[in-house]
């Protein structure tokens, strides 16, 4: 058998197959085959290649690498209708992110190929960086510490009119309850906040357990001091905060978004944010990503932006490894995958 750790500059190839080495131990494959392939990024930007979307490399350097491979795991390859095509040998992509969104499935099961995907991989680091942005934003950490670098004390933030607020007491709304979600509460009701949710598809008797209450979209942003998003983007997701939902946060509110840039119109946010109808925006994601130059928020007041870093730990990197190369190890004694994404691949190329 031989296996392609497509890695690139976080997940790394020899994290790849040293946890799929680890996962094979004792199965009679102890010794695949393996070869390597190192895409770009993220010293270079991910995009669309073809007709997928957030992918690194390009084609024909895949194409030439999986020759002969049989499983390719990886992060950010692109795996379009092309590369299928040309990897005869190929029968398992297993992707080391929370969702495959570098694959064309359709060409994957139409070519026989099975994909699997890894949910949760990142859900610890995530979540810890939510907080981190509420806190940020609340206290105006960021501004305070480019202020004072510049020589600027700013003893008039402790001004009544001007501190912040606390997570204590507060009440706090995440939109999607997912594992990221799950975490952010648990953290936040270790705070002493109250916690609201609105997922349409969560479990109201597992919110319930976690002492969260479960509320529709709208009498969240109209009760939430802070605002969390954590769904994923999808074509019912995008815009889900538009500009009359944005006009229901109450005045001064708080709202992070650190899960998909296109989940919130940014187009109501600056004068929202000078008017001070939205009293500070924390931001991980983006609608355009890298931001432009010309960037709308870029002078605006209470703003904290960070270059799509919420999932980035070296502990994402080890979990996405170890639960790609556990699929690997499912595929490899003939059991059922655990994180399939197109299910309609039943026997696969034979």
């Amino acid at each position: 058998m031989r296996i392609l750790a497509a890695g690139d500059h976080f997940v790394r190839p020899s994290l790849i197959r040293a946890a799929v080495s680890q996962e094979l131990s004792g199965t009679g494959r102890e010794h695949p085959e393996f070869s390597e392939l190192t895409l770009p990024w993220p010293h270079e930007p991910f995009g669309p290649v073809a007709e997928v979307r957030e992918a690194s490399g390009t084609e024909d350097e895949l194409v030439e690498a999986l020759d002969g491979a049989s499983v390719c795991v990886t992060q950010m390859a692109p795996f379009t209708e092309r590369v299928f095509a040309a990897s005869h040998a190929l029968r398992l992509v297993a992707v080391s992110r929370g969702g495959p969104v570098n694959v064309d499935l359709a060409a994957a099961t139409r070519h026989g190929v099975r994909v699997s995907f890894a949910p949760g991989r990142n859900a610890p680091a995530a979540a810890e960086f939510a907080v981190g942005l509420m806190l940020a934003a609340m206290r105006r950490i960021a501004a305070a510490d480019s202020e004072l670098k510049r020589g600027v004390w700013r003893g008039d933030l402790y001004a009544y009119e001007e501190v912040g607020g606390e997570l204590g007491g507060a009440t706090v709304g995440l939109v999607g309850y997912g594992a990221i979600g799950r975490i952010v509460a648990r953290v936040m009701r270790a705070f002493g906040a109250h916690v609201l949710a609105a997922d349409p598809y969560a479990d109201p008797e597992a919110v319930a357990a976690d002492g969260v209450e479960l509320v529709e979209l709208d009498d969240l942003l109209g009760r939430s001091s802070v605002v969390s998003l954590h769904a994923r983007l999808t074509e019912e997701t995008r815009h889900l905060l538009d500009a009359r939902r944005l006009g229901l946060l109450p005045s001064g509110a708080v709202l992070v978004n650190s899960a998909r840039g296109g989940l919130l119109d940014h187009a109501p946010l600056p004068q929202l944010l000078r008017s001070g109808a939205l009293g500070a925006l924390a931001l991980d994601v983006y609608d355009i990503e890298p931001i432009p130059a010309d960037w709308a928020l870029r002078d605006v007041p209470n703003v904290i932006t960070t270059p799509h870093l919420a999932g980035a730990t070296r502990q994402t990197a080890h979990r996405a490894a170890a639960i790609t190369a556990a699929e690997v190890g499912r595929f490899v004694r003939g059991e059922k995958l655990r994180h399939l994404a197109n299910g309609d691949v039943v026997n696969g190329r034979s």
